[in-house]
């Protein structure tokens, strides 16, 4: 087996991105063509908090046994407002206009069942997690 050199491991050397788009939906356009929203990609570090923050402790009353749980629509939610970067679901005035408050409940009084899942498969996938979504994203390198 041939040494192998540690240069491709660098981070000076490492792909890094920062951001992808994918088009969400076709109902919002702009001069007749979908506007691609913009994902952004966390660090394991950034997603261990959001998981932190969303895991609950269980205590089973009989056996008082403990357990933790995710609380996998926290989860979305919190990846989502933590994610997407344009549209800026937390904009007043894009709240106002849907008369909601916070930016999860703007995305799912905006899209559609079907397109608020096709937006947390793309949050999911920039992270890496899923695969399934790559034809629809588009990587913006920095």
């Amino acid at each position: 087996m041939t040494e192998r050199s540690m240069a491709a491991f660098l981070k000076k050397n490492a792909v890094r991105y920062t951001e992808v788009e994918a088009v969400i939906s076709d109902r919002f356009q702009e001069g007749g063509a979908p506007v691609p929203w913009r994902i952004r990609v966390l660090t394991q570090k950034e997603m261990d908090a959001i998981s932190k923050s969303c895991t609950r402790r269980i205590v089973d009353a009989k056996t008082k046994e403990e357990r933790y749980e995710v609380d996998r629509d926290a989860l979305s939610r919190s990846m989502l407002e933590e994610c997407v970067v344009y549209p800026n679901l937390k904009d007043a005035a894009l709240q106002d206009s849907y008369g909601v408050c916070g930016a999860a409940e703007l995305a799912e009084t905006m899209l559609l069942p079907g397109e608020y899942a096709n937006l947390i498969k793309c949050v999911t996938q920039a992270q890496g997690i899923d695969s399934g979504m790559a034809d629809q994203i588009k990587i913006v390198k920095n």
